[in-house]
């Protein structure tokens, strides 16, 4: 066994640590899903996951299997690790977030084929711009949040030719419009929203959702929700993130100094963890927080299935770039309030998402301080199971999209708050 401080850890080290660490999670999804089931039903499972309409809530696993689900994930989370190295992308925060992320929502969402158009139509925005795709890789990826709009059309249109150059159209359509408004959106809610693409697309969904309208069409929902728990899903999430935990103490020579410090950040984009604190100690801090999440939805007897898992991995992968265990728990106790006394139940699928998803309102706690953050997961947990009608459940981050709207609202209020309450103790 041998230890490397962060000191020794030069940045062309860490950047191809941090890569070989990515692609030996998606390689350990792909090995995963061999062991639960057998090829013939793992081809089988990702052509029904290709094929099934993929807007929210659509859990992989109750479509393909579990051994598909995990197949998909792994593969979706490859493709991105490579297209990041590819554009010659730094391996930092971003980076991290970024892949788990797909992989997360290639559990319930994003598969191997309908990624493509969009990061298609956002390669065509950076060249219309002239400019190198890798200052858009990231835009790209997270765009693909509205991949179920891709195969909506796609099962519409019968002629394989026509059905490519038009989801392709779409695809660029996306590009040209998630791309820029990402970046006005991230103005709008100064980086208190993690999810600032899941907000932008949220309104592109809900602009196209309402064109398709118009014309008839209404966009097909469905709540394909696996109610059964898997034992060897849950020991390999268990064992996965306590790898991530482990790796980080050894690499930081079992030093919890930069841990405790790493808590004392705000969470506020762009909180870049490995910049800020370096690699080995983000990865301690990716393994607790995937510790905490799984014990959350196991404590509440939830289902730890495709779409809670896609949660808890892009916690994990923003545990890289804004979250931690005192930003994120006043969110999730917001949620946990809420169901004392609202209509519906923690358990249910929509609240079980609410709680993993809305930690992307972290930074708010973070800033201002946990009762703000149990306000915000409070307020979070009301508006996203209204606001889903909207984009018709074709944008994957309908939880991102919420939270952009309760950061709008909220920060306002809280900074005229607390500056009211500053002013009077200074006078």
């Amino acid at each position: 066994m041998f230890f490397i401080s962060n000191i020794m850890l030069t940045k062309e080290k860490q950047d191809k640590l941090i890569q070989l660490f990515l692609i030996v999670v998606a390689v350990s999804m792909v090995l995963f899903s061999f062991f639960l089931d057998t090829p013939v039903n793992l081809i089988d499972g990702m052509i029904k996951i290709i094929k099934n309409p993929c807007g929210l809530i659509t859990d992989y696993s109750a479509i393909g299997g579990y051994g598909a689900t995990f197949l998909n994930a792994g593969l979706v989370m490859l493709i991105s690790i490579w297209l990041i190295h590819i554009t010659k992308t730094p391996f930092s925060g971003p980076a991290v977030a970024c892949a788990l992320l797909m992989c997360g929502f290639a559990m319930f969402g994003k598969n191997i084929l309908n990624i493509w158009p969009v990061i298609i139509g956002v390669f065509i925005f950076a060249k219309f711009q002239k400019e190198n795709f890798s200052k858009y890789i990231f835009l790209a990826l997270y765009g693909t949040s509205l991949s179920p709009l891709i195969t909506e059309v796609a099962l519409m249109i019968p002629n394989n030719i026509i059905t490519v150059i038009t989801v392709i159209l779409i695809g660029i359509i996306i590009g040209f419009i998630v791309a820029p408004l990402s970046t006005y959106c991230l103005r709008v809610h100064q980086g208190y929203n993690l999810y600032n693409v899941g907000f932008s697309a949220g309104l592109v969904g809900t602009l196209l959702a309402s064109v398709m309208k118009s014309f008839g069409y209404q966009p097909y929902t469905q709540l394909a929700w696996n109610k059964e728990n898997n034992p060897a899903v849950v020991y390999f999430l268990y064992i996965l993130f306590c790898f991530f935990a482990l790796s980080g103490l050894i690499l930081s020579n079992w030093d919890f100094t930069s841990y405790k410090k790493l808590h004392r950040h705000s969470g506020r984009l762009m909180s870049d963890f490995i910049m800020m604190e370096g690699f080995p100690v983000t990865l301690i801090n990716m393994g607790m927080m995937g510790i905490f999440t799984t014990s959350y939805i196991v404590a509440i007897h939830g289902q730890l299935n495709g779409a809670t898992i896609g949660g808890i991995l892009t916690i994990v992968g923003f545990s890289a770039l804004g979250k931690h265990l005192s930003n994120t728990a006043p969110v999730i106790i917001g949620v946990v309030i809420g169901s004392l006394f609202k209509i519906w139940n923690i358990n249910d699928p929509n609240v079980q998402l609410s709680a993993l998803f809305g930690t992307a309102l972290a930074p708010i706690s973070g800033q201002f301080g946990w009762i703000y953050g149990i306000i915000a997961g409070l307020l979070h947990s009301s508006l996203v199971l209204n606001i889903g009608v909207f984009h018709g459940g074709l944008n994957l981050y309908n939880n991102g999209f919420s939270a952009g709207l309760i950061a709008l609202i909220l920060v306002p209020v809280i900074e005229s708050i607390e500056g009211g309450r500053k002013n009077h103790e200074t006078h």
